[in-house]
């Protein structure tokens, strides 16, 4: 499976495409920095964004985008920039069909260092091991993008398995309060008639 992760941001959205093959082997297959300047009008910071987000949709063909989830920051600027950007991306991957899956930077922290509240420099040395890469990615936003990719590989079929069990567990729910039913409907029938 190929995953194109990102870590959304105006100033600068990370991109990261990853293959899974068997097991927990992951390989880089491209990572990048969009940048913005600050100064731009926002409508063309976002088209700058979607712009590059859709030439690596075209060129590397993921099978699903992973994108980091907004979460709560003391600075609301910079979280309706970074959901403005997520939303970016979750529309070009959209417009192709493409899965999206959002996961919580305490998610993506545990999967790929074991703990939910690891630091960047955590993450970027455990994302250079596990990629086998020859140096780190820099700046922070490129190895978080490479981190959601591994994150999501790890992840999903766990989350695949879980939302298939509980599929199946209302679908026993379901026949069993449908038997449950037709006695109930029987046994006032038979009261009924006797």
């Amino acid at each position: 499976m190929r995953v194109l992760g990102v870590d959304p941001g105006l100033t600068r959205c990370g991109l990261g495409v990853v293959d899974g093959g068997l097991g927990r082997s992951v390989t880089c297959v491209a990572v990048d920095v969009v940048r913005t300047p600050a100064e731009a009008e926002l409508s063309q910071r976002l088209l700058r964004i979607a712009d590059a987000v859709e030439e690596w949709l075209d060129f590397h063909r993921p099978d699903v985008v992973a994108v980091e989830r907004v979460f709560s920051q003391h600075n609301v600027r910079t979280v309706m920039g970074t959901a403005q950007a997520g939303g970016v991306v979750a529309l070009c991957a959209a417009r192709r069909d493409l899965p999206v899956a959002f996961h919580t930077p305490s998610e993506v922290k545990a999967a790929i260092t074991g703990s939910g509240r690891a630091d960047k420099a955590q993450v970027t040395t455990m994302v250079t091991r596990v990629l086998r890469l020859a140096r780190k990615p820099s700046p922070a936003d490129a190895a978080d993008a490479l981190a959601l990719g591994i994150c999501h590989l790890w992840r999903e079929p766990m989350r695949a398995r879980l939302a298939e069990a509980e599929a199946r567990a209302a679908e026993l729910a379901r026949t069993h309060r449908a038997r449950l039913a037709a006695a109930a409907r029987r046994k006032r029938e038979t009261g009924a008639t006797s």
